[in-house]
């Protein structure tokens, strides 16, 4: 399953924004400052950081290829492949391409007819640890291995290198001429990150010299060693530029739901986390600790108190008949069992505290991420095929609402993403949802009775524990009454960050429903359900049964509570995580989905496979590329090809905004919001955080004196 420079499906308060120049050169495109919580960076200048240490530093699992071009590459390849070879262009704060110093002094189209040329000029001390010039030897290796002419190289992507005639030295030294075949506006996205012609000249080593490591780089830092479960780096002592400020990088495999306590361990000193940790973190701050000891002491005899003893009443009533020595002997052992339980919460207390010590070593630095979670409706099969269908359940979805459940809790704007391709606060974003219309639960009636779904009877359905209804199928109901779920819904986990430990679903006090409140939901209720021909609208709706799973399981159920007031009804299904990408959203073998992208700075590039119309194939089968919804049209194509050929920067913008609104009104895919970005990170660490967009300036990280 080919994936688009990295866009891999991820089932993925701020502060005063720091100095844009900290991480990123200035910007040409003079918008203002990054938008709220577009990062949140602990800046610091370099001459104020101790000059050596060791970041550890957490990733999902160990990068099964450091070869950022294969198809098997992560998000740990490429964070690992940013610190040890040259990227020609960095992101600053709002997704926008900065050329790099480090490597290039210079690069522009000096000509466009008949045929555009881009000249990259290389910094003449830009070489390679091995000691070897960067030069023209090794764009032109990445060129012929990356443009998709030989399949011994099985590249993940060849985007903009297949538009390339060919690459040569330029008529100057240190220059690099690159001469196009086809115009290519996004031509600042290629060759980074750039290897070294000795893994791009032999299709064997592009395959397999990366899997233990990279012999040659040119970083700040290169790599030392790769085990199972870690990828250290140390300094490169050929580095031309700003000396790393940290003497090595430990890139550590640790999953989701153990970072809590490999923070609390001190086995980590920078890592993303779920909500719950973050939350731990926030209360760890100054003048919060103070504030929940008073809110957890109490008085005697009030709740939260220890319960009195039962010793005295035994004892009255064992003088009373006689049985004092019996009494007694109860009496001891409830004491002995008091004194038990005080001994084990005194050893939890001691615990906690000792955990909430350990935390307090952390500050939290959140942003959003640029990456955002989308409801997918599959246009293939079924009810949604017809795009009334579509745009009806697209126009029963409060997208406000479920951006503030997830976001607001976390002090993040909770405004929803109202664009597919850019991100807020990119240049050209702009909020096209209205080409669909705003939630109207009459105008979403409207549309299904137009395609003939039309309120014709009830469904009776059981809302205990989700289960089934009397179709026998898997049903979206909440566990709790309605008004105790949506209450609970807002205070809990949250669905997009949080690791399985945190269930959603459970009360704000996190105590279990009173037996008054079972009873209330499993009561029978009628819902109107629409039918066509007599059939009610069900639609399925799969997600994952793991960790992921648990996190938009709250978002999920809320989605099926909106399309029952239009009537749609909803069957929750909970498949295997490791096979739900795999087996269910790329077969198409759904209805309604969630899962997330990740954004780009190059979206005429790396969105147009995503929202490309299917074609046939010869077998008779559908090629979808990434467009797993599989809803697209012809004009939406053509609008993606003029905006890739377009060099002039606004007008490409340009008709990538009018591919969005169209993206919008064909109904395939709803954004919904933006992920939160959590960060925790040990005090005394520097230029290090919630990067957001912004490329990480490795050579800057550091610790305090």
């Amino acid at each position: 399953m080919p994936i688009t420079r990295s866009r891999r499906a991820m089932l993925l308060a701020a502060g005063v924004m720091l100095p844009l120049p900290v991480l990123t050169g200035c910007s040409s495109q003079d918008d203002g400052p990054p938008p709220r919580a577009a990062w949140d960076i602990a800046s610091a200048p370099r001459s104020g950081t101790a000059g050596t240490g060791t970041l550890r530093w957490a990733l999902d699992a160990t990068p099964t290829t450091l070869n950022a071009f294969q198809k098997t590459a992560d998000t740990g390849t490429q964070r690992i492949a940013g610190a040890v070879l040259p990227s020609l262009y960095t992101l600053d704060a709002r997704g926008r391409p900065q050329r790099n110093g480090d490597y290039l002094t210079s690069a522009d189209v000096t000509s466009t007819d008949p045929k555009q040329v881009v000249v990259f000029k290389v910094n003449p001390k830009a070489v390679w640890s091995d000691g070897r010039p960067i030069g023209a030897e090794d764009f032109q290796a990445q060129w012929k291995a990356l443009r998709g002419t030989d399949e011994k190289y099985g590249t993940a992507r060849n985007a903009g290198y297949d538009r390339i005639a060919k690459v040569e030295p330029g008529d100057k030294e240190h220059e690099v001429k690159v001469t196009f075949a086809k115009p290519y506006t996004d031509w600042r996205s290629l060759f980074t990150p750039l290897y070294p012609k000795s893994v791009m000249g032999n299709p064997a080593v592009f395959t397999a010299a990366a899997n233990k490591g990279l012999a040659v780089g040119a970083g700040p830092f290169t790599v030392h060693q790769v085990t199972d479960s870690e990828v250290t780096l140390v300094r490169n002592p050929r580095w031309w530029g700003d000396r790393a400020r940290l003497s090595r990088v430990v890139f550590q495999a640790v999953p989701a739901e153990k970072r809590a306590e490999a923070l609390i361990a001190g086995r980590l000193d920078l890592a993303e986390v779920d909500r719950t940790t973050a939350r731990r973190i926030q209360a760890t701050a100054p003048g919060k600790q103070a504030a929940g000891a008073k809110r957890g002491s109490s008085a005697p005899g009030k709740a939260g108190a220890p319960e009195p003893s039962t010793g005295g009443r035994e004892a009255a009533e064992a003088t009373r008949t006689g049985e004092a020595t019996r009494s007694g002997a109860a009496r001891s052992g409830a004491a002995r069992e008091e004194a038990g339980a005080q001994g084990a919460a005194t050893g939890d207390t001691d615990k906690n505290r000792s955990r909430t010590r350990a935390l307090s070593r952390f500050t939290l630095r959140k942003a959003l991420d640029p990456a955002y979670t989308q409801l997918a409706l599959n246009g293939t099969k079924g009810p949604l095929a017809d795009e009334r269908v579509r745009r009806a359940v697209a126009r029963a979805i409060d997208r406000k609402a479920l951006a503030k459940l997830v976001l607001k809790p976390m002090g993040l704007p909770s405004e929803p993403l109202g664009n597919h391709l850019l991100m807020a606060g990119q240049p050209g974003y702009k909020d096209h949802s209205g080409a669909l219309g705003d939630p109207d639960t009459n105008a979403a009636q409207s549309l299904l009775a137009d395609a003939g779904w039309r309120a014709g009877g009830t469904g009776r359905q059981k809302a205990v524990d989700g289960k089934t209804d009397d179709r026998g199928s898997r049903h979206s109901a909440p566990t709790a009454t309605t008004a105790a779920t949506e209450s609970a819904t807002d205070s809990a986990t949250d669905p997009a960050t949080d690791s399985a430990s945190g269930t959603a679903s459970e009360s704000a006090s996190g105590a279990p429903p009173a037996a008054g409140d079972a009873g209330r939901s499993g009561r029978l209720r009628e819902t109107a359900v629409v039918r066509k021909k007599g059939r009610p609208l069900v639609l399925r709706f799969v997600l994952p049964d793991d960790q992921a799973g648990a996190r938009l399981s709250t978002v999920g159920e809320r989605i099926a509570r909106m399309l029952e007031k239009i009537g749609v009804r909803t069957e929750i299904t909970k498949v295997s995580g490791e096979s739900y990408f795999r087996d269910h959203i790329a077969t198409g073998d759904y209805d309604l989905a969630l899962y997330s992208w990740p954004a780009s700075a190059y979206p005429a590039t790396d969105a147009r496979p995503i929202y490309a119309k299917p074609q046939p194939a010869a077998d008779g089968s559908l090629v979808v590329e990434q467009n797993y919804t599989r809803v697209g049209t012809d004009q939406i194509d053509q609008l993606f090809d003029q905006a890739l050929s377009e060099l002039d920067g606004g007008a490409s913008r340009s008709l990538v905004s009018r591919a969005d609104a169209r993206i919008w009104a064909a109904a395939g895919s709803i954004p919904l919001y933006q992920r939160p970005q959590l960060i925790a990170m040990r005090k005394g660490l520097v230029n290090a955080g919630a990067f957001g967009f912004a490329t990480p300036r490795y050579q800057d990280i550091g610790f305090r004196r």
